[in-house]
């Protein structure tokens, strides 16, 4: 297949073989022999051979293929959520890489093809991707490439302003028209203007102008609900030219495009390694490369102490959920058991393990995963614990060893990415057409300088001035930036709560 050699060609058929009997259900995979700046480059696009010019990119691939020269780092697999998958193998690895880069393929493959959380995304992107490139080319070559890409740019510093979990239900509608600005309605039709002052009156006219006034300070609200999804909010409804709305829409298919994979890195990883694992040991490696295989795959699952591995943490809770599946250690009669000894030499041979962990496969993502499945003994046994740095010692020590202060910690990183959860409140606000967005605040303020450039940003597109309500040192306060200037006030004085999910905001 491709341009694999014929030894390559017939471990690819031996390895898919292996991975149908073992149940994985795969798209068709191309696999493709490159070289290793052929892969920085393709590593650098996200996986794919075609991207639309950027700077970002470039700046991507230097730092691939220096870690590769100076012995930093090395790409032992790439594989892109298509169907069919593609691959690729880099020239120059050992044979038990190239049979170990398969398998593990294989495992992604599976889960790409059939968990739920990527069951709407674009199996075709490869060609979808190519013709974002092309778009943006004939813009770039209409008008011009430093303007083009100042408009990328923004539009990157706002990606990831998306709603993920709308990818099941798909994203919000937007159906509401903005509030259309007044007219004066009550004026009567007139024919001839010298007609005009005995139609309508002055005095009639300013006492209806004065009700008008009056009616428009009752200030409208828009949209009428909260919206997560701040990009199509604005492809919607700001003031953009017909290639900036383009453009902003191919960066938000391409966030939605990668949002599953972010939303399922241990899971993913976990499943491929526990699958690469399984075959390797038990169908595919020859007595020679036990000790090669033994001493790659450890390499890729150690762990720091305090760091987070997906592909460690993701294998091992396979492992273990297999484990006490197999031998019962679940459910009412298990989670009320207290004595040591029992728990211990529990084991009500359901052999259920294999069927819970493709069940696992199928309708989990990382939070829910981890959320169920991550239990206190598997925190001890892998030494899952919160270290921090003694400074009199220069050593890492354990801070906490709270099980629930550490889910809740891990639980935390996962969810949206770790990153501020932002929604528009009122692209009205003060009757203004300002635009007034909600932080909802988890614990964390949000750094002063991600801040100020995502304001920026905003206002660049919306092209009026930005406000923003979150809590700062403790305390409510909405920031704005005008185009200008930054400025921020207290919402104590107005006797505003904004906190979390329940934050009330300034009348609108």
């Amino acid at each position: 297949m491709a341009n694999l050699t014929l030894e390559l060609e017939a471990e690819r058929k031996r390895i898919c073989q292996i991975a149908k009997d073992c149940g994985l259900d795969c798209f068709e995979t191309v696999f493709e022999l490159i070289n290793y700046d052929q892969i920085s480059q393709i590593a650098s696009y996200g996986g794919f051979p075609v991207r639309y010019p950027h700077w970002k990119f470039g700046m991507e691939y230097e730092q691939l293929s220096k870690s590769y020269e100076y012995g930093l780092s090395k790409i032992y697999e790439m594989v892109i959520n298509t169907d069919p998958c593609y691959a690729y193998l880099m020239e120059g690895n050992s044979m038990m890489d190239q049979k170990l880069v398969m398998a593990h393929v294989y495992g992604h493959c599976d889960f790409f093809k059939n968990n739920v959380w990527f069951s709407k995304t674009n199996r075709k992107m490869m060609d979808q991707m190519a013709n974002h490139a092309t778009r943006i080319k004939r813009y770039i070559d209409r008008y011009g490439y430093e303007e083009v890409e100042r408009f990328i740019d923004t539009c990157l510093s706002l990606e990831n302003l998306i709603d993920r979990h709308s990818i099941l239900n798909g994203p919000q509608k937007m159906s509401e028209e903005p509030p259309a600005p007044p007219k004066d309605e009550f004026l009567f039709r007139v024919e001839k203007s010298y007609m005009r002052n005995y139609i309508n009156p002055p005095d009639y006219v300013a006492d209806q102008k004065q009700k008008q006034n009056e009616k428009n300070d009752q200030k409208t609200v828009f949209p009428s609900s909260p919206v997560r999804d701040v990009l199509s909010f604005l492809i919607h409804y700001a003031p953009l030219e017909d290639w900036q709305q383009d453009i902003l829409t191919i960066i938000r298919d391409e966030s939605y495009y990668f949002a599953p994979q972010g939303m399922t890195k241990t899971l993913n990883e976990g499943w491929a390694s526990y699958w690469h694992s399984h075959m390797m040991t038990r169908h595919i490696l020859n007595d020679s490369e036990i000790i090669d295989f033994a001493d790659h795959h450890a390499g890729t699952m150690y762990m720091q102490m305090g760091g987070y591995n997906p592909y460690k943490v993701g294998i091992e809770l396979f492992r273990d959920i297999e484990e006490r599946w197999n031998k019962g250690r679940f459910g009412r009669e298990w989670d009320e058991c207290d004595d040591v000894r029992e728990r211990k030499n529990w084991n009500k041979n359901t052999n259920l393990g294999r069927e819970k962990i493709f069940e696992i496969r199928k309708i989990y993502n990382d939070v829910t995963f981890i959320d169920e499945f991550l239990t206190e003994d598997f925190c001890v046994r892998n030494k899952m614990f919160v270290y921090k740095m003694n400074k009199e010692t220069g050593k890492f020590e354990v801070d906490t060893r709270d099980f629930k202060a550490i889910k809740a910690q891990l639980l935390f990183q996962m969810t949206n990415f770790g990153q501020p959860i932002i929604k528009i409140e009122n692209a009205n606000f003060e009757n203004r057409g300002e635009l007034l967005i909600q932080h909802v605040h988890e614990g964390l303020d949000l750094q002063p300088n991600y801040m100020d450039a995502t304001m920026k940003n905003l206002f660049k597109v919306w092209k009026r001035p930005v406000n923003l309500v979150t809590i700062m040192d403790n305390e409510p306060q909405l920031f704005r930036f005008d185009g200008n200037d930054y400025t921020k006030h207290s919402l104590n004085d107005e006797k505003k709560s904004v906190e979390g999910e329940q934050q009330e905001l300034p009348k609108a």
